[in-house]
């Protein structure tokens, strides 16, 4: 009988053999990119890699995806592979392209329309039940995709979602309020975030879709240019009585905690968001306003709010050597009726006030100066958070968006473009700087 030992000692010796076959083996491994995780949310950091590529040399990682409206957008940089034959994303340095340096979401941040695009597009989410379906690849040589076909030495792709698993999406169309409302997964009561955007009008729902993905119930409100609003589309039609029923809706849900509402605004809807906590009996948690007004150079014919056409303030427009507008001067503090200013020292719950200091849309800076100034004469200041980003535009969204510096306003009568500021890379930051601190400031103010 052969012991077991023996067998055992000749089955090493067969697995060394094979080990030695394989080591010495000629065959190479094909190269490979990873992603992880390759389904996640659009704030969450993804861990990009590239292996078995020869060492020392030099490489190209590109990024291309599709918008809603079948725009490309795309992105690369130029790495150099270690000795190992490897590259890290979130290590290594881009030495070129699209962005330089130690940038773990750079392509993310950095995609920009394709050569031969369409003029003055934005990159703005219009299904967020659907995701971003990005694909990463990698190419010898420091090249630049617009080269021509340049093969691909790997490829993967990659989901970029704004909604997770479980969130619920529902179209409101009641008591007159226009809006779309995002449930967290579970039966709640839930904080709640009432959101809105700016004078682009229309219904954007991808920050509110990504608040309940954090927790949170979130009310993405309509106010101007939706075809369910009444009157012309360039107008506000609505005033103080339609948000306070869009914040009763929202206390009212039985998902919701009634008193653990707060408020999010940007650009003309930060003004909206201070006039509701200050000038219509509603008690919000909390205000998170973002490069925005404290009032409107729009006259107001209404004792509710409602305005004139916005032709009113083009005296306030100015025009850079493109022929392209900036509107920063017309939310200066001077430049704004006493009657619109909102009654600052009305206010009564946490203030979070972001500035980009490179807004061209909005005079941020001394918006947030007259509020800060205001609150402390009242005693206040304790009310009072400021964030405040060198190089950071008018278009503070959720993390990795890609920033428009300018794009298109409004086509008809004629074509306009608007300059909204930013750059590339200190606007990132302060996107993902931002996004982590609104979601911080909601935590302590919304669930403590």
């Amino acid at each position: 009988m052969i012991s077991r030992l023996s067998v055992y000692g000749k089955v090493t010796n067969f697995q060394r053999v094979v080990g030695a076959i394989r080591w010495r083996s000629s065959i190479k491994q094909a190269p490979l990119l990873t992603a992880a995780p390759v389904r996640a949310l659009v704030d969450e950091q993804i861990t990009i890699k590239g292996h078995f590529l020869p060492p020392h040399c030099p490489v190209t990682v590109c990024a291309r995806m599709h918008s809603d409206d079948g725009d490309l957008w795309e992105s690369f940089a130029h790495y150099n592979t270690n000795k190992n034959g490897s590259v890290s994303l979130t290590n290594d340095h881009s030495v070129g392209g699209s962005y330089l340096g130690c940038e773990p979401m750079g392509l993310f941040w950095s995609m920009q329309p394709a050569p031969g695009g369409r003029e003055g597009l934005r990159l703005r989410k219009k299904d967020v039940e659907t995701p971003y379906t990005v694909n990463i690849s990698i190419l010898e040589g420091h090249v630049s995709p617009s080269e021509g076909q340049i093969p691909e030495l790997a490829v993967v792709t990659t989901e970029r979602w704004y909604m997770s698993p479980g969130v619920r999406r529902t179209e409101i169309r009641q008591n007159g309020v226009v809006g779309t409302l995002f449930l967290p997964p579970g039966p709640g009561p839930f904080p709640a975030m009432l959101d809105l955007w700016g004078m682009g009008g229309g219904l954007p729902e991808y920050r509110s879709s990504l608040f309940a993905s954090r927790g949170y119930a979130s009310l993405a409100l309509a106010y101007v240019g939706h075809k369910d609003l009444p009157g012309p589309p360039n107008q506000v039609n609505v005033g103080d009585s339609y948000f306070k029923a869009a914040v009763h809706l929202l206390q009212g849900h039985s998902q919701v905690a009634a008193d653990r509402v707060g408020i999010i605004g940007l650009s003309f809807g930060c003004y909206l968001t201070l006039r509701i906590a200050t000038n219509t009996g509603v008690k919000p948690s909390c205000l998170v306003c973002i490069n925005g007004p404290v009032g409107s150079t729009m006259s107001l014919t209404h004792p509710d709010g409602r305005t004139e056409l916005f032709d009113n303030f083009r005296k306030y427009w100015s025009y850079d050597e493109q022929g392209y507008v900036l509107f920063k001067e017309v939310s200066l503090p001077v430049n704004l009726p006493p009657e619109s200013i909102v009654k600052l020292e009305k206010l009564n719950c946490p203030l979070m006030y972001i500035v980009g200091e490179d807004d061209l849309s909005a005079s941020s800076i001394e918006n947030a100066d007259m509020i800060e100034k205001t609150l402390k004469a009242a005693g206040k200041s304790h009310l009072f958070t400021r964030l405040s980003y060198p190089g950071a535009g008018h278009l503070i969204e959720p993390p990795y968006s890609p920033n428009s510096r300018s794009s298109m306003w409004t086509v008809k009568p004629k074509k306009l473009i608007t300059l909204w500021g930013g750059h590339p890379a200190a606007h990132a930051v302060a996107q993902e700087d931002a996004w982590r601190k609104i979601l911080d400031f909601m935590e302590s103010n919304l669930r403590q």
